[in-house]
C-alpha cells in the first residue's frame, strides 16, 4: 500500500513539473511579441515528434508485451474515439481554425483554454499510466518527454494570445495554468492502474492512441500551415531520435 501511495505522489509531482514546463516555453512571450514562424514550427515538429516516439516506446510497446496485440489495437481505437468525441462535443476555440464543437456564449479566452485542454488530457494520461508500470526510470523519461514536448507548445499558445492583445504577464500566466490539466489527468490515470492493475495495457494504448490523434489532427497540420513543412519534417524526426535516445539509454 505505501509503494501504491509513493507511486501516485511521485507520479503527480512528476506531471506537475511537465505540465509546468508549458510556463518554461512561455518564457519568450514576456520579452518578445513574436518569433520566427520557422522556428516555431520547427519546435512544434519536435514536439510531435517527442510524442510519437513517447507513444511507441513507452506506451505502445509495453502494452504489447504485457496485453498482446489486440488489447493494444483496442485501446489505441478507444483513445483517439476519445479525443475526437471530446474535440466534437465540447465547445472550444482555436485562433487558426476558429471555433469548433456546438455553439457557445463563453468568452473566447475560455474556449481556447478549453481547446488546450483537450490537447493536454492525452498527455497527462500518458505520464500517469507510466507509472503505473511501476518502473520509476521509464516512467520518469516519459515525464521528461512531455516536459520537452511541452515548451514548444507553451510558446505556441502564448503567442496567439500576445497577437490578441492580451498582456505580456497574462499570455504568460494563461499559457503556465493550460499546462497544470496535466496532472489532473495524469492523476486519475495513475490512480487507476495502480489500483486496477489488470488494465493496465488497456490504459496504456488508450493513452498511446489518444497522443496519436492528437500529433495527427493538430500538431502536424499546425507545424505544415505556414510552409515550413520541411522544417517541421526534420523537426519532428529530431524529437522522435532524442526521445528514442532517452528511452534506450535511460527507460
Amino acid at each position: 500500500m505505501l509503494f501504491i501511495d509513493n507511486i501516485i505522489l511521485i507520479g503527480f509531482f512528476a506531471s506537475l513539473l511537465a505540465g509546468l514546463a508549458t510556463g518554461v516555453g512561455a518564457i519568450p512571450v514576456l520579452f518578445l511579441n513574436d518569433v520566427s514562424p520557422k522556428l516555431l514550427d520547427s519546435l512544434l515538429g519536435f514536439a510531435a515528434g517527442v510524442m510519437l516516439a513517447a507513444s511507441v516506446f513507452s506506451l505502445i510497446i509495453p502494452s504489447l508485451e504485457i496485453g498482446g496485440v489486440g488489447i493494444t489495437s483496442i485501446g489505441i481505437i478507444t483513445g483517439a474515439i476519445f479525443v475526437h468525441f471530446l474535440d466534437r462535443y465540447v465547445p472550444h476555440f482555436h485562433f487558426i481554425y476558429g471555433p469548433e464543437g456546438p455553439t457557445s456564449s463563453l468568452k473566447k479566452i475560455w474556449l481556447f483554454i478549453f481547446a488546450i485542454t483537450i490537447h493536454n488530457i492525452p498527455e497527462g494520461l500518458a505520464v500517469g499510466v507510466s507509472f503505473g508500470l511501476g518502473d520509476l526510470r521509464a516512467a520518469i523519461v516519459v515525464a521528461t518527454a512531455i516536459g520537452l514536448q511541452n515548451m514548444p507548445e507553451g510558446l505556441g499558445v502564448a503567442l496567439p494570445l500576445r497577437r490578441e492583445n492580451y498582456s505580456r504577464k497574462k499570455s504568460f500566466g494563461i499559457a503556465t495554468l493550460t499546462g497544470l490539466v496535466e496532472p489532473a489527468a495524469a492523476l486519475i490515470g495513475v490512480i487507476i492502474v495502480t489500483i486496477a492493475h489488470a488494465i493496465l495495457p488497456l490504459a496504456l494504448s488508450f493513452a498511446a492512441g489518444a497522443m496519436i490523434f492528437v500529433i495527427s489532427d493538430e500538431i502536424i497540420p499546425e507545424s505544415h500551415r505556414k510552409g515550413f513543412e520541411r522544417e517541421a519534417t526534420f523537426g519532428l524526426m529530431a524529437g522522435f531520435i532524442l526521445m528514442m535516445i532517452l528511452d534506450n539509454y535511460f527507460g
